[in-house]
């Protein structure tokens, strides 16, 4: 297995540029996830790597190798698609050995390598049956075990579960999970789902209009955002967010009833306009309160969301427990645990510690 460099790659299509230097290190063994909303780059990014889009500008490294000129059999990766792809006269086994069938492989060794694979992905019950006979995540799998077969260098999976139900993602999700760490390979996944990247990730890359706005372990980011973008995208649901005014030492901040909110000790008093950002879970209901109004909550067994309107117009997520504290058209006041409380610059969006 081996770990990857990009050095300032940079990806055009005639004069829109949509990859915009990006210079990222994921080492050997790592499990590494693009994310960011749609039209970010992020499948762009993996279609470089992949060699299926042309890099423009820059260097791509896999191990040792240069493979940025490289045609993408020449590579050492293997790519999950979002859709299966399988050839539906064919059986599990036939299609997980296709491609080593292709490239003389002796029949043998196709076995032998099918025969592992299926082992890794619990599949040695379905080896003989059609695409048309499995579920939509035993399909998946046989996608992944084609890819396994191959013995890549790296492993590329572009949004691979956005075909599947709600319970199928989350064990296909364990799935992913398991055999990231029996096989000890490279992985690169792409999503646009948080929770995925969450759950997945050694290393989660967050992407904005083709470039990188930050890269870090999931609960580092979580903890520690470099900017309002990826503190609203990281975590579920959403930070709160609203507009304060720093003055005469501290942040006042109407949406959530704060009058003085100690600033970080780099705010000077040019930085008037600022945002502070608050997650769900750090803030409680106080039912003696008025200075919220209930616009609904939601009950989901073992937590609740009540979804609040300050009287500025602000909306204000709340997580509570089994059951929401508060009913539609109640006002209530908020109890904020202050020290979680993060602070960005309104202007550049960018994080004031």
């Amino acid at each position: 297995m081996s770990g990857l460099k990009l050095r300032n790659t940079v990806k055009k299509f005639t004069q829109v540029q949509v990859i915009h230097g990006v210079d990222l290190d994921i080492a050997d063994g790592e499990f590494c996830v693009f994310v960011g909303p749609s039209g970010c780059g992020k499948s762009t990014l993996l279609r470089m790597i992949a060699g299926l889009e042309e890099t423009t500008e820059g260097t791509i490294h896999i191990g040792e190798r240069e493979v940025t000129k490289m045609d993408p059999a020449e590579r050492g990766v293997a790519m999950v698609f979002q859709t299966y792809a399988l050839y539906p006269h064919m059986t599990v086994a036939e299609n997980m050995g296709f491609g080593l069938k292709m490239n003389g492989f002796p029949k043998e060794e196709i076995n032998a390598k099918v025969t592992e694979a299926s082992r890794i992905l619990r599949l040695d019950d379905y080896l003989k049956r059609k695409p048309k006979a499995l579920s939509g995540g035993q399909r998946q799998r046989v996608a992944i075990g084609r890819a396994i077969v191959r013995g890549p260098e790296v492993f590329l999976f572009d949004e691979p579960l956005s075909n599947l139900d709600a319970e199928l993602r989350v064990e296909m999700r364990v799935e992913i999970a398991r055999l990231h760490k029996e096989i000890g390979a490279t992985m690169i996944y792409v999503t646009h789902d948080q929770v995925e990247a969450m759950t997945l990730a050694d290393k989660i890359v967050v992407l904005r209009a083709g470039k990188i706005e930050q890269v870090g372990a999931p609960m580092d980011l979580y903890r520690d955002p470099d900017n309002r973008f990826v503190a609203g995208f990281i975590g579920s649901p959403s930070m709160n967010f609203c507009a304060g005014t720093f003055a005469a030492g501290g942040i006042r901040v109407e949406g959530f009833g704060i009058d003085h909110l100690a600033p970080p000790s780099s705010l000077t008093d040019a930085q008037k306009d600022v945002i502070v950002g608050v997650r769900p879970q750090h803030i409680k209901i106080d039912p003696s309160g008025s200075t919220h109004m209930v616009e609904h909550s939601e009950s989901l067994g073992g937590v609740s969301y009540v979804y609040l309107r300050a009287d500025n117009g602000e909306r204000i997520t709340v997580e509570a427990g089994e059951e929401a504290p508060a009913k539609n058209g109640d006002r209530v006041g908020l109890a904020i645990e202050i020290d979680r409380a993060m602070v960005f610059d309104a202007a550049t969006e960018a994080r004031i510690r």
